[in-house]
């Protein structure tokens, strides 16, 4: 699999508050990572770095051969086409209809027309199971759908990987399960993806690697069946201990 991101010596503080250092790793092409560790690790602000929507202090992030750190705004502003984020809190604009919301950026970043984006639109909401929920806004959807919506929005720019922010953490408990054979989907599909989650399951069943992050930096990068049987580290263990 081609390398699609490297991460080199990453570092975030906020004046003295030191939230990650040191972090060296890769992602690969069509590979699931699935980010895990205890709140307050520092997860969601190193997936923000990861496309400088929260500017790391120093480290590089070269994603497709370019170094994100040295680019200008509008050259960065490209390459974020194409890493698309789905966040905890959907984000969707109330007072567009959901079709509305997953035509906008493509109509508004890349000129597609409305027919085109029309069509674009409805395929991505008939993927994410949401065929007869076209012409309804936002408030009229369960926490699930919306998500759903969102992950449609940010398909509709073609990205090239997927960063995922603790997805399912403002839902209920049943709902989460949509969502996450959506994104599963996306994975058998082979779409790159970073995904910030507490869900054990997914993170067993879907990614491909597991990164595990505590106390500022990434402790553990292993396989999945290795890091849930066996971890390595006792930060690790500890938390596993906790959780499971």
């Amino acid at each position: 699999m081609t390398e699609l991101l490297t991460v080199s010596n990453l570092k975030k503080q906020y004046g003295s508050k030191l939230i990650f250092d040191h972090i060296n790793t890769q992602v690969k092409q069509g590979e699931v990572v699935a980010i895990l560790g205890p709140s307050g690790a520092g997860k969601s602000t190193f997936l923000r770095a990861i496309n400088l929507l929260d500017a790391p202090t120093s480290g590089q992030v070269i994603f497709e051969g370019n170094e994100l750190t040295n680019l200008g705004e509008k050259q960065l502003d490209t390459l974020r086409e194409k890493m698309g984020m789905v966040f905890q809190s959907f984000n969707l604009f109330p007072n567009l209809s959901v079709i509305e919301n997953v035509k906008l950026a493509p109509m508004k970043v890349k000129k597609v027309s409305n027919n085109d984006a029309t069509e674009l639109a409805k395929k991505l909401l008939t993927q994410v199971g949401l065929a007869d929920k076209y012409d309804v806004y936002p408030s009229s959807l369960s926490g699930g759908q919306q998500q759903r919506v969102a992950i449609a929005r940010a398909l509709a720019m073609s990205p090239d990987v997927l960063l995922f922010d603790e997805p399912t953490s403002a839902l209920d408990p049943e709902m989460v399960g949509e969502v996450l054979g959506v994104m599963k989907k996306l994975a058998e599909d082979g779409m790159t993806m970073l995904v910030v989650t507490h869900e054990m399951g997914f993170a067993r069943e879907v990614a491909d690697t597991i990164w595990f992050m505590a106390d500022g930096s990434v402790q553990e990068i292993s396989k999945p069946e290795d890091f849930f049987t066996s971890p390595q580290t006792d930060r690790a263990k500890d938390f596993l201990n906790k959780i499971l």
